[in-house]
């Protein structure tokens, strides 16, 4: 799953290869907004990567478009994956040719490896609507805890104060 393969993503799900096509400016813009806010409200003990690999096992090593992950792993230059007990949050923005990877499996497969955490950011006519999960350790699935359409404001897993509105201004 190295980048000189000539693919921009890589992921290996249920044993497959799945390639990412070209991505949509609604996809970029949701990522850029989400990195660039978050480094600064993150605790000094996490840190924000952007399509980074999290090796979930043999078969299973699927490339979030961002995680929230401890700063030890994080500042580690020659990591090229992470471990589930490295990542706080997974985030995936639904793209049309991923839908169901990113809606169904991908969510799935973060919750059996207990990441406490996961958002799915969709595009509501342009706009980014947020879907914020929270892990229920005993059943290893996630409960939705919140629908968050201009204003994404948490207490878990820190202090998140975001205006999904100024999206456009990216």
């Amino acid at each position: 799953m190295s980048p000189d393969r000539g693919h921009r993503h890589t992921e290996l799900i249920d044993g497959s290869l799945v390639f990412g096509s070209p991505q949509a400016n609604f996809h970029t813009m949701a990522i850029s907004l989400l990195e660039t806010t978050l480094r600064p409200l993150v605790p000094e003990h996490l840190r924000v990567r952007r399509e980074m690999t999290i090796t979930l096992g043999k078969r299973q090593r699927p490339e979030p478009d961002l995680v929230v992950v401890r700063t030890e792993e994080a500042l580690d230059t020659t990591k090229t994956s992470f471990q589930p007990s490295d990542v706080v949050l997974a985030v995936e923005v639904v793209s049309p040719d991923s839908e169901v990877r990113d809606r169904e499996r991908k969510p799935q497969l973060y919750a059996a490896a207990a990441i406490a955490h996961f958002w799915r950011v969709e595009n509501t006519e342009g706009r980014p609507t947020i879907y914020v999960y929270e892990l229920d350790p005993a059943t290893r699935s996630y409960s939705l805890t919140g629908i968050h359409h201009d204003l994404l404001k948490l207490t878990v897993p820190f202090d998140i104060d975001i205006d999904l509105t100024q999206m456009n201004r990216i």
